[in-house]
């Protein structure tokens, strides 16, 4: 793919001197995103789009129009597929991320989260493209944080274990790639329950009767449009500069439990929250969660590849808005 570009030259002529402008064709670099159609992979293709990129983003069952349809499931339709596109960079976002769900359903959960990525990270060697994985902070056990990158994992579920081993995969095939571990996300979702995050709305707008938010597990909700801009500038530092490789970390900087930002939402919506009650006990589940596995980031900062994250009450505002029972509620708040 190309993009048109002005190229300036100078016609000297016997008694003149011209200044001629040239149409040129300067080629556009090219990403192909995985998992394109989740609330990560969305954000990652306008990212690259919005600084010039060809986006190529690939999803399966929620395919959709200007997305390819690709089973990473399948050796050859992933081969078929960077042989086809050539891709300049992958961004690897597809994967099994509900702990609860890979507890049941661990073959596919496996197979998405490690083998798949396995059979990408052996092709972006093959075919030169700058490899980028995207993992999880629950490859750590929450016992001493914050951690930093190279700091043992311990994963206390199959979740964070299937994806440290698709980091193990992705560093054995793919040396230069990076492996980019992030928090809880939310953003701008399509459903409220497409996050853990913006889920809590359906919990803070149903204020006929208590109910009960873990108040243990600490988290550091992430803006996915923060972790996007990240994904750029590792993917246009890493093409120029083969030392940006190995294990980052981003995150954002508040630390929340699920009540507190459950609060914060209700306080940024004007709405009650004196039915949300704090839960100090462990809640079940078939899962495991570390209970506070903040990340130091301080790897991505010292070569300037971070950013400042959004503040958890604005971007959160931004994200739920178009669900409040009147969409011009942003209007009147803040015009």
């Amino acid at each position: 793919m190309s993009r048109a570009g002005a190229e300036l030259r100078i016609n000297f002529s016997p008694g003149r001197v011209e200044l001629v402008q040239d149409e040129v064709l300067v080629p556009t670099l090219k990403v192909l995103v995985t998992g394109a159609t989740g609330l990560l992979g969305r954000a990652v293709c306008r990212e690259f789009e919005n600084n010039g990129w060809f986006v190529i983003g690939t999803g399966y069952r929620r395919a959709r129009p200007r997305l390819l349809r690709c089973d990473l499931t399948n050796e050859d339709a992933i081969r078929a597929l960077l042989h086809e596109y050539k891709p300049d960079v992958i961004v690897h976002c597809a994967a099994e991320r509900r702990p609860d769900v890979v507890e049941r359903h661990t073959d596919a959960a496996v197979n998405l989260n490690v083998h798949a990525t396995a059979t990408l990270a052996k092709e972006a060697a093959v075919c030169g493209a700058f490899f980028l994985y995207i993992s999880t902070d629950y490859v750590f056990d929450g016992r001493n944080p914050p951690y930093g990158e190279d700091d043992g994992p311990n994963p206390l579920n199959l979740y964070g274990r299937s994806k440290l081993e698709g980091e193990r995969e992705t560093l054995r095939h793919c040396p230069g790639a990076v492996v980019l571990r992030v928090p809880v996300l939310f953003g701008e979702v399509e459903s409220v329950s497409e996050s853990a995050v913006t889920s809590l709305w359906l919990k803070v707008q149903d204020t006929t009767e208590s109910c009960t938010l873990d108040h243990c597990q600490q988290r550091f909700p992430t803006d996915a449009r923060d972790v996007a801009a990240v994904c750029r500038k590792l993917s246009e530092r890493g093409r120029q500069d083969r030392s940006i490789s190995g294990i980052f970390h981003f995150s954002g900087k508040e630390q929340m439990t699920k009540y507190e930002m459950a609060v914060a939402i209700a306080q940024a919506f004007n709405l009650p929250s004196n039915h949300l009650i704090p839960l100090t006990e462990q809640m079940a589940a078939s899962a495991l969660r570390p209970i506070n596995s903040q990340l130091n980031c301080s790897r991505l900062e010292l070569l300037n590849l971070s950013i400042l994250p959004r503040p958890f009450t604005s971007a959160i505002t931004d994200c739920l808005w178009p669900f409040t029972p009147d969409k011009r509620w942003r209007q009147t708040v803040f015009h």
